[in-house]
């Protein structure tokens, strides 16, 4: 048997300084409460000081050892009423087992005290202690029972005797610990139906009697060895389940820890779509409504809850029903009890006729917090009861309402008021928010007829030839023909037929605007000639190019004096068979054609669980004096965006919500951005601040293995003007789940895109513009929703300024080139070090394998695909399957880059900086693209010499070239041409004795020839 360690946490509260004063007269009165692993400790109370010196060592058992670093240690600080019937909360300090030191090494550190909720008011900071020390365990491995139960026993005598006495010692042990437990039976409040049934007894009698009989069977002690820790652990953490310390039950209780993560998926009974977050507890009450004993309906009334320093009102208002809900996280719970009231609001109109409100109370019911049932879904939700106030004043009073225990994957929780986001506050709330369909809209101006040009005073007969172009506006978009030019016209009115054949391709969302306006215009004289309108509605939709759209013809109207300009002769069609591209194409997360009549089924399904964040830096200041972060999360794949709840003033939030998307291609990108909510407070002008960014991350789902769930921590780094800054870490998990190996197969050999991208593609011009007019409209109506979903915030999370010159992003990709390039060049280096007999044996096994391929070359291509499958079959045991790629502040290079570098990149288009700074500027600019001009100078001229031999430039060279080719024929006719590979290989990789350092012949001629490079001015 493995040797067990018992362990002691020591920790030694010190001291408390410059603490909130709480008791009304300038002081308080404060005491610790210190929570561990199920246990809990209390220090003495220092009255009337707001720096208390306590010095007290407060002793806890380690129940296992091995998952100390994962527990937390919990110290609450509270202001001690003799008189009140509850302690003020002063402050809270959580810390990781992860931090505890061993004993002799550890240090006084005083941790700042944090809130509980949005409502408390803390500050100060307590000084502690916290170290664990190590004690050796007893050797006898039949009472390992009996020291759980007696921590503080001596270690037994670890020699062994025999069977017999062994048992005896057993026995006597097994009768103490009954009467131990006998003793401290009374003292516990916890129920008898709470307890495991093959732990404990229900009675002490019972125990007593079954206790010999567990002690002389065989099989119950090693159960026995291990129950009782856990045991204990497990009943304290019940029995605090609603108490001050909410980490216990967080993790014991409600959830599973992060390696019972996996086992949580195969649990049908623990509410289905939240198995990759951990479980929240939130105490849910529903306030229905009030029945009053006297029907006097004409003054309002509201319910007031008061969950110890925690306090929220529900509306006020007459005869009508409040139906409210209202869910408080676990932590912002400092008292074991709720206190519901009801209260009468009644305006009083005095002599000088002021209208003053006065409040009476109608009664008060209360809860005990360790009474509340729980509630799991897919349970159905508990049914409101009514219950009496109690009141001196006005009995007869009701209040009808429900409270329960419960997560956040009630179905209440969205409609709840939530303590952990600022209430009811729309900006802070979780929302799903849907991208526009978006759709190519095709016009082609192919003429125009019967133009009526004689819009001036001059004569047009005067003008020899007018310029004319078609302009087209579908909302903020603008798109023109070519210019066109006819020759003067007869008549003072003036006709023409001019022909363009050209498409305009506009981005159009559902609902679509009205009209298409399309519009005549001249540019000789600057003048609109007509135009028309083309209602959408009456557009048609095609699929595929197996159709074209029909053509028509649309009269132009002029001003009021021309009501009849011409006519113009068009194709308008909607393309279906595109896909609109609203984001970078690198990260593209859609690939499906805009009809729904070629839309594929999906092929698996994506669930991303997005934990919480950890360490995060303030953002801005609060109250002018410390800083803060409000901070939510949003994902985007596909067309679906996601928005968490806003976690207001918290450096490390735990938002614990997870969402679903259907995947219809594997190679696709999921982006998750985090943000500081900037939009939930307005200044004094009444406008709306903006959402700060914070980071995003960047997971591919090809580097995803199937039905396997990826729990990391990632850093998220933002770019600054002043430089890249860590900002903190976000925990995701995420899961891709796909029923069909097939399908997979299937999406990886059809193309990416819709096939009207390949039969009749855009040009990459077009298709940036077009890009971008999508992101723009995207924007513009994710930002019209509610709560809005900002404009920086769908900028940041589409990319939209990735073509903006950035130095820091050319160095990213110059070096991404050389990494690539880098591999050819160790291959170069490995044929020089063949050629120059580096390593002598290697290049005589070159020989033997250059005859065996010379000798066999039908085995060339076999052996090629047989070293690749090993190669590869190798590598798969050392790939990255712990943490997923996301982005790379290294390959971004936000290290190396110069503050004036950064600054260029944030720069807006055109510059708005100074002009010297510009010169600056645009000088680096000037040398890069000297040195670039160069490298594609070099390249032409290879190209030309080639092109040179070929078309004799130089008439000698290309006549030495024709006689080498004429005797080459000859020679090949003779010579087999195994013979002619094998002796080019064995000439290539002879030995450096019989090699020259001067350049080979074929190079001297190459380098010769002439290029085009003098012609160049």
């Amino acid at each position: 048997m493995a040797d067990i360690v018992l362990r002691k946490l020591i920790v030694e509260i010190c001291s408390a300084r410059n603490l909130m004063p709480k008791d009304g007269q300038g002081t308080a009165s404060a005491y610790a409460i210190v929570d561990f692993d199920g246990q809990r400790r209390r220090t003495k109370t220092k009255f009337r000081d707001l720096n208390p010196q306590w010095d007290e060592k407060l002793e806890f058992f380690v129940h296992d050892t091995a998952t100390m670093g994962e527990e937390i240690l919990e110290i609450n600080l509270c202001n001690d009423k003799k008189t009140g019937k509850r302690s003020t909360f002063l402050g809270k300090v959580k810390i990781a087992g992860s931090s505890f030191a061993a004993a002799g090494s550890e240090t006084l550190v005083y941790y700042p005290l944090e809130k509980r909720s949005v409502f408390s008011q803390i500050k100060g900071e307590i000084g502690l202690k916290a170290y664990y020390v190590d004690e050796n365990p007893p050797a006898t491995e039949q009472k390992p029972e009996a020291a759980a139960a007696t921590v503080e026993k001596a270690p037994e005598n670890p020699k062994a005797e025999e069977g017999k006495k062994e048992t005896e010692e057993a026995k006597t042990e097994e009768k103490k610990e009954g009467d131990k437990k006998e003793e401290e039976k009374p003292k516990k409040e916890a129920k008898p139906d709470e307890k495991k049934p093959d732990a404990a007894a229900p009675a002490p009698p019972d125990t007593k009697a079954k206790t010999p009989d567990a002690a002389a069977a065989p099989p119950p002690p090693p159960a026995e060895i291990k129950n009782p820790p856990l045991l204990q652990k497990a009943e304290t953490v019940k029995q605090n389940e609603l108490g001050i310390k909410p980490e216990n039950v967080n993790r014991q209780d409600l959830i599973g820890s992060d390696l019972q993560l996996p086992s949580l998926t195969r649990d049908q009974n623990r509410g289905g779509g939240y198995d990759l977050v951990d479980r929240m507890p939130f105490l849910y009450i529903r306030v229905a409504k009030a029945k009053r004993a006297k029907n006097d309906g004409s003054n309002p009334i509201y319910a007031k809850l008061v969950i110890g320093t925690n306090g929220v009102k529900t509306r006020s208002q007459t005869g009508k029903d409040w139906d409210q809900v209202f869910a408080f996280e676990k932590e912002s719970l400092n008292s074991s009890s709720l206190e519901v009231s009801v209260w009468s609001e009644e305006k009083i109109e005095k002599e000088d006729k002021t209208t003053t409100t006065t409040e009476s109370c109608l009664g008060t019911v209360s809860f005990d917090l360790q009474e509340v049932p729980k509630r799991v879904p897919p349970d159905s939700p508990l049914a409101p009861q009514w219950y009496t106030l109690e009141s001196e004043k006005s009995p007869g009073n009701d209040v009808m309402l429900a409270v329960w225990l419960g997560t956040q994957a009630d179905e209440a929780f969205q409609e709840a008021w939530q303590s952990d986001s600022g209430g009811l506050i729309p900006e802070t709330r979780s929302k799903v928010y849907l991208s526009p369909k978006l759709w190519y809209l095709r016009l082609t101006v192919i003429q125009t007829q019967d133009l009526q040009l004689g819009l001036g005073s001059e004569p047009k007969s005067k003008i020899p030839t007018t310029e004319l172009y078609v302009k087209a506006q579908l909302g903020p978009q603008v798109f023109k023909t070519a210019r066109t030019s006819i020759g003067p016209s007869t008549s003072s009115s003036g006709s023409g037929n001019p022909t363009w054949n050209e498409d305009l391709v506009f981005v159009a969302s559902e609902p679509f605007e009205p009209f298409l306006i399309v519009t005549v215009e001249d540019i000789t004289n600057g003048q609109s000639i007509g135009q028309t309108k083309i209602h959408m509605g009456s557009v048609e939709r095609r699929n595929d190019d197996r159709t074209e759209p029909k053509s028509r013809w649309f009269n132009l109207a002029g001003d009021e004096n021309k009501p009849y300009s011409g006519r113009i002769h068009v194709k308008v069609c909607l393309e279906g068979g595109y896909h609109v591209l609203d984001e970078a194409a690198h990260v593209t997360s859609d690939v499906r054609p805009s009809a729904k009549q070629l839309a594929k089924p999906p092929i698996g399904l994506l669930e991303v669980g997005i934990r919480g964040a950890t360490n995060l830096l303030p953002v801005k200041t609060r109250d002018g004096t410390r800083g803060t972060t409000d901070a939510y999360v949003v994902a985007k794949y596909g067309p679906k965006w996601i928005r968490t709840r806003t976690i207001l003033d918290r450096f490390n939030p735990r938002w614990n919500e997870q969402y679903t998307w259907d995947v219809y291609d594997p190679c696709t990108v999921l982006t998750i951005g985090v943000f500081d909510n900037g939009r939930y407070k307005r200044d004094e002008s009444g406008k709306q601040g903006r959402d700060v960014r914070v980071g995003k991350i960047r997971v591919r789902l090809s580097t995803l293995d199937m039905n396997r769930i990826y729990l990391n921590s990632y850093t998220i780094t933002v770019i600054l003007p002043s430089g890249a800054k860590k900002m903190g870490e976000v925990e995701i998990a995420v899961r891709f789940s796909c029923p069909s190996w097939l399908s997979i197969i299937q999406a990886y050999v059809t193309p990416m895109l819709p096939r009207m991208h390949y039969v009749r593609p855009l040009g990459p011009a077009q298709q940036d513009i077009l890009r971008h007019t999508a992101m723009r409209i995207v924007t513009a109506r994710l930002a019209r929703s509610e709560p809005p979903l900002g404009q920086e915030v769908v900028q940041y999370m589409l990319d939209t300024d990735n073509h903006v010159w950035s130095m820091r992003r050319s160095k990213a990709n110059w070096f991404r080139v050389i990494t690539f390039l880098s591999r050819a060049a160790t291959i170069a280096r490995w044929v020089h070090g063949i050629r120059t007999w580096v390593h002598p044996p290697t290049t005589v096994l070159v020989h033997l394998l250059l005859v065996a391929i010379v000798l066999c070359p039908h085995l060339v291509l076999p052996t090629v695909f047989m070293y690749a499958f090993l190669i590869l079959a190798l590598r798969f045991r050392y790939r990255g399957r712990v943490k997923v790629n996301s982005v790379d502040p290294r390959l971004s290079c936000v290290d190396s880059v110069a503050p004036d570098e950064l600054d260029e990149e944030f720069d807006g288009f055109p510059t708005t900086r100074p002009p010297e700074v510009v010169r600056i500027r645009y000088d680096r600019l000037r040398a890069l693209a000297g040195r670039a001009q160069t490298l594609l100078g070099d390249v032409a001229a290879q190209g030309e010499r080639v092109e040179a031999l070929f078309n004799w430039r130089d008439p000698r060279a290309t006549c030495i070239f024709v006689v080498f080719c004429l005797f080459a024929s000859f020679l090949f006719y003779i010579v087999p041409f195994k013979v002619f590979v094998l002796g080019s290989g064995f000439y290539y990789i002879r030995h450096p004795r019989f090699r020259d350092d001067m350049p080979s012949v074929p190079v001297n001629f190459f380098r010769r020839l002439p290029s085009m490079s003098d012609q160049i001015l």
